[in-house]
Parts: structure tokens; sequence; C-alpha cells
């Protein structure tokens, strides 16, 4: 309330036109941009394949999540969400996505992670950290904050009312960090990974509930062809992403430079395997760090020989 919230810092240096949006566009489907982009699949999975030599088990999804990790490290302005009108600075660096439990009966059931991340991190830290949450929310009576809170949920009644209510709370900056922490929906960016089930990328809605301002959605390989700059035609193929922005959140500016920062270092992973130089916060306000360092993960080969393809496989 008054501009103090848990989760966020009101920011107080913005220009007039975007701190005008809000009330222009008060919702965030009324301020969705929709973008989609191409990503050569071969050279990410080469890269993949080699990380998997050295030892370290490396995912598409770890990619594009650490590239969004140190493109907010370098450009703070895009963790900025709205609430109530209001433009506020992320206390932290958090992104959400579903993932499968391993059931014994063959069922398909959901749950639903938010990984937290230091802006120090490199790619190694960043898949650490999503491997550890991971591991933990696949086991079948697997139960974190978010499930329970839903399972709480159930009954239309009890949910209508607790959503009703956490709306008005969020709106006014008092809703308990308890639920804050549990939500998946109060994080920087969702990702889903399409290309896991089959599925194409998709540019998929922003939530109005919570404080999500990045949706990106990565899909199946795509064949396609080419014409170089030397005129030669070449089949290729390439990873789409999906990427939805909340456009109010700072300017059209800051955005083309995320844009171009963020999609540099999905191109260029091997940039992310050593920390920042330099880490900027948003109006000196620094982030919330995990509670736990995570130590990147390593294994060692015990087969000499491994053909690509299986090793490709598995990075998928």
């Amino acid at each position: 309330m008054f501009g103090r919230r848990s989760d966020g810092w009101l920011i107080k240096k913005i220009d007039p036109i975007v701190a005008l949006t809000p009330y222009l566009m008060p919702m965030r489907c009324d301020a969705q941009v929709m973008l989609k982009y191409n990503v050569d699949y071969e050279r990410l999975a080469r890269y993949i394949v080699q990380k998997n030599g050295e030892g370290y088990k490396i995912s598409f999804m770890d990619i594009v999540i650490a590239a969004y990790v140190r493109t907010v490290s370098q450009l703070p302005e895009v963790n900025r969400f709205i609430a109530n009108k209001r433009i506020y600075a992320r206390k932290e660096i958090a992104v959400s996505f579903a993932v499968l439990k391993n059931t014994s009966d063959g069922s398909v059931q959901e749950n639903t992670v938010k990984t937290k991340f230091d802006p120090h991190d490199t790619i190694f830290d960043v898949a650490a950290r999503i491997e550890k949450d991971i591991s933990v929310s696949r086991q079948e009576n697997a139960d974190n904050s978010t499930m329970k809170l839903a399972e709480f949920l159930l009954r239309p009644i009890l949910a209508n009312t607790v959503v009703m209510a956490a709306r008005i709370l969020d709106r006014y900056g008092i809703m308990p960090k308890a639920i804050i922490e549990a939500s998946p929906f109060h994080t920087g960016m969702f990702i889903t990974n399409m290309a896991s089930i089959g599925m194409p990328a998709v540019n998929h809605h922003i939530y109005n509930f919570g404080t999500t301002s990045q949706f990106v959605s990565i899909g199946v390989n795509e064949r396609a062809v080419e014409v170089d700059r030397d005129g030669a035609v070449r089949k290729v193929r390439n990873m789409p992403l999906g990427v939805v922005a909340d456009e109010r959140v700072c300017a059209g500016m800051i955005y083309s430079k995320f844009v171009s920062k963020f999609m540099g270092y999905i191109k260029a992973p091997e940039e992310l395997e050593i920390p920042p130089e330099q880490v900027f916060f948003d109006e000196g306000h620094e982030f919330s760090l995990p509670a736990i360092k995570v130590k990147k993960r390593r294994f060692r080969f015990r087969r000499k020989k491994h053909d690509m393809a299986e090793a490709l496989k598995d990075a998928v």
C-alpha cells in the first residue's frame, strides 16, 4: 500500500509517457507485444553436445533462461512490473515453468516451478538451479507451495472468494509474502517448452493475475530453406521462439536493447559460461539473491564412445 510491496520497489525516476501507459492500458492483455524469432537449432545442438562431452548437461531451455538472467543483469529495467497502474522494480530474478511429474500409473500430472537466480550466474549455475528444482517437483509425491495452494482452492466457492481477495490485496501491495512466493504468476518470465511435447512455438498471453512481464515459448525445430549473403541456397533447422512482453514496463528503446542482447546470448551461449564483468541494478536496488548457492552440475561418462544422435536426444 502507498507504493510499498514485498516483491518490488516503486520506480521514482521514469519517463512521463511510460508512467502514463498503465492508465491508458490498465491490463496486461491490453499491452501485449508479440514477437517471433528463429534461432539456429544446429548451432545450439552442437554446443549442447560439446558441453555434454565436457561433463555438463545443458538443455535448450537452460540456454534461453540463462540468456534472460544475463540480460536482466545488464538491463534491469526489463525486470519491472505493473501493479495498481504503478511501475515497480522486481526484488529478484525469477522464472516460472511447468514440469511433468514422474507418475507410476502413467497419468499426466503437472507441477509448476519458480526458480530464482543470482544476476552473477553463469549458464552452469542456471542449469544447476533449474535441475535442482525440477528433480524435486517431478517426484510423484512432490507438493511444493504452489501445488498446496492449488489443492486448497479446489472448491469453486472457496476459489472465487480467495482469488478475488488475492486480486484486491495484490492490487494494493498487501498480499502476504508467502502467497507471492507460492504464486508462479508473480515472476519476471514464464517459459514453456512446447518442443518437449512436439508442439510449435506459440505467442502465449501474459496473465493479468500476478506480475509476469515476459512469456517465452520454445517450439519444436523447423526445417527451412534460406539464402545466405553470397546468394547460395542452404537447408537449415531453426528453433522457433514466441516472445510476448508487457510493453508498459519500460521505454521502447530499452526493449530494443533487451531483444538484441537476449537473442545475442541465445545465439552465442558460450558467452554465458563466465560471470558478467559488471551487474547493473534498477535505481540502485540490488536483487534479492537465492538463499542457497547451487554448485554447477558435472558428471563423468562411463562410456568411452557415444554417437551424436544419443547425445542430441539427451540434450533436448
